[in-house]
């Protein structure tokens, strides 16, 4: 049972050689083409792959410049404004600051002149009142004409002391 047959092997050797016969003449050709046609394929496939890749890195690498360009720019940008503001700022606080002094100066130009006319006024008030107490003094000394004549004497000794 192990041991095969002389007439089983000249059978399947002619059953193999018809077989392989037929495969090269009909099959052999399209199956080596496409397998060439699928190696092609493939080594296309990974040229492209690595040109795609290659692309990638090269994007990844521009844009990460555009985005430290970006940063940059962006920091620039800031430290301008940060700059102006402090101008605007400082420009402000000075303009501020000469305002209020001269507001201060105005201020105490308008209390002294206010200082003045108010001690002015007093004097006027303290002027007419001494009057009006002396005339009232004077009304009530001189209605008698003894008492008048000694004031005059009075007044008169009082001159040429001094």
């Amino acid at each position: 049972m192990l041991t095969p047959d002389f007439g089983l092997i000249i059978w399947t050797l002619i059953a193999f050689l018809s077989v392989l016969f037929i495969l090269k003449k009909y099959a052999w050709k399209p199956i080596v083409s496409a397998l060439a046609e699928r190696g092609q394929s493939i080594e296309d496939s990974l040229r492209s792959a690595a040109k795609a890749k290659e692309d990638m890195n090269n994007l990844k690498s521009a844009h990460e410049d555009l985005l430290n360009d970006a940063k940059e720019e962006r920091s620039k940008i800031l430290r301008e404004a940060k700059e102006v503001k402090d101008g605007i700022i400082g420009e402000a606080k000075d303009k501020a600051k000469s305002e209020a002094s001269k507001i201060v100066a105005i201020a105490k130009e308008e209390i002294s002149n206010e200082k003045m006319a108010a001690i002015i006024d007093v004097k006027n008030q303290v002027a007419n009142l001494a009057i009006e107490i002396s005339e009232k003094i004077l009304k009530k000394k001189l209605s008698n004409k003894e008492e008048h004549s000694k004031l005059v004497q009075e007044l008169l000794d009082d001159i040429k002391l001094n």
